[in-house]
């Protein structure tokens, strides 16, 4: 099951901090902002037909792994910095924890950001033009798969992109049609 929580403290010294409260946010608060969470088993999953369906649903034909720690990354403390900052993509962000952990951020209705923990088997999909950032957690280890559709686009733009089409287009899916109500 995800774990999911408002972060009180926002500013720190230490992103890898896991900057807990007691608000925590459930998977149908995540959807109302457009973030999708799925459960895998990640050893057998490329068995799994749910697994499977999703990938071919989504058209998911592009995927590649991706290791991030210091003996893996290079670069790897400019890139961590730069996982942080906030940012959009014009796709979708699909990541599937093989190993480790780490945190996505995004931001709720009001703002606020909501830390979302990623652990093996874990599965998140963040939708185009959300703004997010990532970061590890103390154990500075993870290992994902990366899904696309198509061509991979790994081109982050950082904040602000108010006007780009996929920001605008995630303001209208996704926070005037839930404020409205």
């Amino acid at each position: 099951m995800v774990r999911a929580w408002h972060i009180l403290q926002e500013e720190t010294d230490d992103p890898r901090d896991a900057l807990y409260s007691d608000e925590s946010v459930s998977i149908e608060e995540l959807a109302q902002v457009g973030v999708e969470y799925f459960k895998f088993d990640a050893d057998t999953f490329e068995q799994n037909d749910d697994y499977l369906k999703l990938k071919n649903d989504r058209g998911y034909s592009y995927g590649d792994t991706i290791s991030v720690s210091r003996a893996t990354l290079p670069n790897f403390d400019a890139k961590i910095k730069s996982f942080f900052e906030e940012h959009l993509h014009t796709d979708d962000e699909i990541r599937f924890i093989l190993e480790g952990s780490g945190y996505f951020d995004v931001r709720d209705f009001d703002g606020r950001w909501i830390r979302i923990e990623c652990v093996k088997g874990d599965l998140l999909v963040l939708p185009a033009g959300i703004y997010h950032r990532f970061t590890l957690d103390k154990k500075d280890y993870i290992k994902a798969l990366r899904l696309f559709i198509g061509v991979p686009v790994w081109t982050p733009h950082n904040k602000p992109a108010d006007s780009m089409k996929e920001r605008l287009d995630y303001v209208s899916k996704y926070l005037t049609a839930t404020t409205a109500n």
